[in-house]
């Protein structure tokens, strides 16, 4: 990214990613690729937990199909994948706007996570959300050598400290859909000195998500990227990988794959790609299928178009405007919870709260049926 758009982008208003919906917005027409896009998924009619994990599109279904009956046949080898990971690299790559060389692989956010947290200088502090998701904070939290410390979302910026070493945060909260301040967050991060880590599960593949603008991002696919679970990336600017040990180094982690079976013949690669874990080769079948096709969205309009039906709910449930994707509200005991999966809608509950989540294949019609389960 260049540095023009770095400050464009850091400057984009005091409500960071949240600026990008504006409130109240007329129907619209859809791109052909979103129309394709939603061709892709099938019987999703009340679908509104993709916040807890997504649907495959009909393509990445077929996909696996003939990848398991290859296997079956016993046509299938382990380098065989190697071309699909690679290239589903290439398409996360796009879709947040870094260069594959910049991309690790891995399986679960967790273990990108403790990478890091294992970087942290003794006695250094880390800044991090109160009630954000644990595959994030835990790996920190076991480092008793040095000072985690959590404050409210909207506090983040303002404490940040000449004594914090990293600020890490989801840019799209779990339990409630709240976004971070991502301008302001950055900027105060940049005065102070201090690195960042955004956590973009819950953003990357309903909304733009830029993570040159960051030190380093964590991203799990299973939910808005409509991937199977077990498909993992890790973004890193090369200053803050040079302070990073590959701790969990295996043989997917040279730099010639196939040449790095057996210790010691083990060189490293010399990119982002010396922090890959080997992948769960028929997850990646499917992830590249799906994460190919949010690369070849424009995420403004299917933001647009989710925050929209999420600010409909709103409206019609008479909650506060949330201008999210997700809509939260409390419900402590699940009776709402329990209203909607009894007529067949699909949603979750996380942290006390009932969370609705929309996303390409969600309509109106959603919503209405919401609506009229609650306030019949």
């Amino acid at each position: 990214m260049s540095p023009e758009r770095n400050e464009r982008a850091i400057d984009a208003g005091a409500n960071g990613y949240a600026m990008r919906h504006d409130g109240d917005m007329p129907a619209l027409q859809l791109s052909p690729s979103l129309e394709s896009a939603i061709a892709q998924f099938e019987d999703t009619a009340g679908y509104l937990a993709v916040a807890s994990i997504g649907i495959p599109p009909r393509h990445a279904v077929s996909a696996m199909r003939r990848d398991l009956d290859a296997w079956a046949r016993a046509d299938r080898d382990p380098q065989g994948y190697d071309e699909a990971v690679g290239r589903t690299r290439e398409h996360y790559a796009r879709l947040v706007g870094v260069a594959p060389s910049r991309v690790a692989i891995g399986s679960q956010t967790s273990v990108m996570a403790s990478v890091i947290a294992a970087a942290v200088p003794p006695g250094a502090e880390v800044l991090c959300v109160q009630g954000d998701f644990s595959s994030l904070v835990a790996p920190f939290s076991m480092r008793s050598d040095i000072h985690l410390r959590a404050v409210p979302l909207e506090a983040l910026a303002d404490a940040i400290g000449d004594r914090t070493w990293l600020v890490a945060f989801s840019l799209v909260q779990s339990a409630t859909g709240a976004i971070a301040d991502v301008p302001s967050v950055l900027s105060a991060a940049r005065m102070m000195g201090a690195y960042t880590l955004c956590d973009t599960t819950q953003a990357a593949g309903v909304m733009p998500v830029d993570a040159a603008l960051f030190d380093a991002t964590i991203c799990h696919a299973y939910k808005w990227l409509c991937s199977p679970r077990g498909v993992a990336f890790m973004t890193l600017r090369e200053r803050f990988a040079d302070l990073l040990t590959p701790v969990q180094a295996g043989w997917y982690a040279g730099a010639d794959v196939w040449e790095s079976c057996y210790w010691p013949r083990v060189e490293l690669a010399a990119d982002a790609h010396r922090f890959d874990v080997s992948p769960a080769w028929q997850a990646w079948i499917g992830a590249e299928q799906s994460i190919g096709m949010f690369a070849g969205l424009d995420l403004d309009e299917v933001w647009q178009r989710t925050a929209s039906l999420g600010s409909a709910l709103c409206e019609a449930l008479e909650l506060p405007e949330q201008h999210q994707a997700i809509v939260t509200w409390p419900d402590a005991e699940g009776d709402d919870l329990h209203r909607l999966i009894a007529v067949g809608i699909r949603v979750s509950s996380r942290a006390g709260r009932l969370r609705a989540s929309f996303h390409l294949w969600n309509t109106e019609d959603d919503v209405e049926a919401v609506v009229h389960a609650l306030r019949p």
